[in-house]
């Protein structure tokens, strides 16, 4: 058989063909790749959100901070409300966490943007029980805890021993005071603490009606006395365990030993393992367990 002296060379350029081809190929497919690639994002490979439903679903509930501070905000009010369903008082929450609250009474004062502001350099948020006439003159205090993210509640109109005066003056007790802390800006205390812990059948009957959760405490640190910063870090520390509610003051007379064993007592509680919170907040992560014994005036009364 005569083979034909042309078919070597169009071999090669068959060859040669199929190489071209291919090569395009191939730079077609990257250039296919790399498009898709950046209408999908392009980062690590991973595809486009809108086909990706984790990825659209993370977006889509991303908060502001607003939109968080409100979130937070419904969820202990949900949890004062489901408190306020067994119990109407409580003396501390609940032992299962690793918090409790520090509470001062009142307030405001003098003492309390100070004392707010060591607060906020520990990076702690406390609950105030406020008394409203004193906001015809240290507002600013309370305003200043309300910014800080602080909880202020109720502590009347003019600090009486509330199971002294009719259902008419109780009631006026608490209502204007919850005007006043509205009038400031800040929301309807759902917390209340009486006076000398004076309270009877008739301050519970009110209670229920404006919603509010009557708050006494588990330790007193007796600051009021004046005894010295040691002995009110030591009151404090002493009485310190999970869910506890400890008792303290902003105003009502000098209270620079207060403000000065706040550090001492957060170092101690952050030693302990414990975290000081608002109210609200221990009610929510640990409330009161069922059951408890419903308290008596503190008073006598």
């Amino acid at each position: 058989m005569i083979e034909d002296p042309k078919r070597p060379q169009d071999h090669r350029r068959h060859r040669r063909h199929r190489a071209i081809t291919g090569l395009a190929l191939v730079a077609a497919i990257a250039l296919l790749i790399t498009a898709l690639g950046a209408r999908g994002g392009g980062g690590h490979g991973h595809p486009a959100s809108a086909s990706n439903p984790a990825s659209h679903h993370a977006a889509a509930v991303r908060l502001t901070p607003a939109e968080q501070e409100a979130k937070t905000h419904a969820a202990e009010e949900r949890a004062i409300d489901s408190v306020l369903s067994y119990t109407p008082a409580v003396t501390s929450g609940g032992s299962r966490g690793h918090e409790l609250a520090l509470t001062f009474d009142d307030g405001p004062g003098p003492y309390t943007q100070q004392l707010v502001g060591v607060l906020n350099r520990l990076h702690v948020h406390a609950t105030f029980f406020a008394i409203g006439e004193e906001e015809r003159y240290f507002s600013a205090g309370t305003s200043l805890a309300l910014r800080s993210g602080d909880v202020v509640g109720d502590h009347t109109e003019t600090h009486p021993m509330m199971a002294s005066l009719s259902a008419h003056d109780q009631r006026e007790e608490l209502a204007e005071q919850i005007a006043r802390i509205e009038l400031l800006g800040g929301p309807p205390p759902r917390l209340f603490r009486p006076p000398y812990g004076s309270f009877d059948a008739t301050t519970f009957h009110l209670l229920h009606r404006l919603h509010l959760l009557m708050v006494l405490w588990s330790t007193d640190t007796s600051d009021y006395t004046l005894p010295g910063v040691p002995a009110i870090v030591r009151s404090a520390l002493a009485g310190a365990h999970p869910g506890a509610i400890i008792l303290m003051h902003d105003a009502g007379g000098d209270r620079s030993e207060t403000i000065a064993a706040l550090p001492a007592i957060v170092k101690g509680l952050r030693k302990k393992g414990l975290e000081p919170v608002t109210i609200p907040r221990l009610m929510l992560d640990d409330p009161p367990p069922h059951g408890q014994p419903l308290p008596t005036s503190l008073a006598g009364d």
